[in-house]
């Protein structure tokens, strides 16, 4: 597992996500990414961040190997507070997170991009919160902030996927561009941000988080304790081992 954290000349920090085969994150890995944000967050060097990750997609959620081949919930308290604390890094980032996109983007990869201040895709980037299919919610919260509400609940009760190239009629997505002019695109937009002076930018998401008129830290808090409840009630193991193919309690 791999995170990493660099800051350009030109006060770019570019923050990689590599966890392969699918960047599935463990526990420790969404602590990672906390970690980074919040380093650039304290780095008055920095003055934007691209969230990118290498790799066939941007985020594939949780390990759920992992949670299963634990005993008793330590794992899933892990993730959860794990994955707070990476969303709220995201959105509480001094200065803006651009997130850059590819291939695949679910469960947790939604609920750091719905967080982030702009999106570039490539143009296999899909987005998707498949939660319900392994007895957990979350992440509705993100979903929101990239589709419109009766969009949002569709794609949640169903699990089914939406394309970036339909996120752009939102405006959600900045632009989709193909595969291997991605890290490009982003570092454009990055460019215009990072030329203006990094103290009124920083005041300006500052300002723009303070009237956002939905806080997404206590909403997806809230949405975490059914996660909880389905989990007690024994459905999220029922769910999850029959996703992950293995057997409970199976180390």
């Amino acid at each position: 597992m791999s995170i990493t954290s660099e800051l350009r000349a030109d006060g770019i920090r570019v923050v990689t996500m590599a966890h392969p085969p699918v960047n599935a994150l463990p526990v420790q890995g969404w602590y990672d990414v906390a970690a980074a944000l919040d380093e650039a967050a304290g780095d008055l060097d920095t003055k934007v961040v691209v969230l990118r990750a290498e790799g066939r997609g941007f985020n594939a959620g949780v390990d759920i190997k992992e949670m299963q081949h634990s005993t008793g919930f330590d794992a899933l308290i892990g993730a959860n507070k794990g994955c707070y604390a990476a969303f709220k890094a995201v959105y509480e980032c001094a200065v803006p997170v651009i997130a850059a996109v590819n291939g695949f983007c679910v469960g947790g990869g939604v609920g750091l991009v719905g967080n982030a201040d702009c999106v570039v895709a490539s143009d296999d980037a899909y987005f998707g919160v498949p939660e319900v299919n392994q007895g957990a919610l979350g992440a509705a919260t993100h979903m929101a902030r990239l589709v419109p509400q009766h969009m949002m609940r569709t794609l949640y009760f169903t699990a089914r996927t939406i394309k970036a190239t339909e996120l752009v009629q939102f405006g959600s997505v900045l632009e989709v561009v193909p595969r291997d002019q991605l890290d490009d695109a982003a570092l454009q937009v990055a460019a215009e941000i990072a030329a203006k002076d990094t103290r009124v930018i920083r005041a300006a998401k500052e300002a723009l988080n303070g009237i956002d008129p939905i806080d997404v830290n206590k909403s997806y808090r809230f949405e975490q304790g059914f996660t909880f409840e389905l989990n007690l009630a024994g459905v999220s193991d029922e769910l999850r081992d029959a996703f992950a193919g293995t057997d409970k309690g199976k180390k």
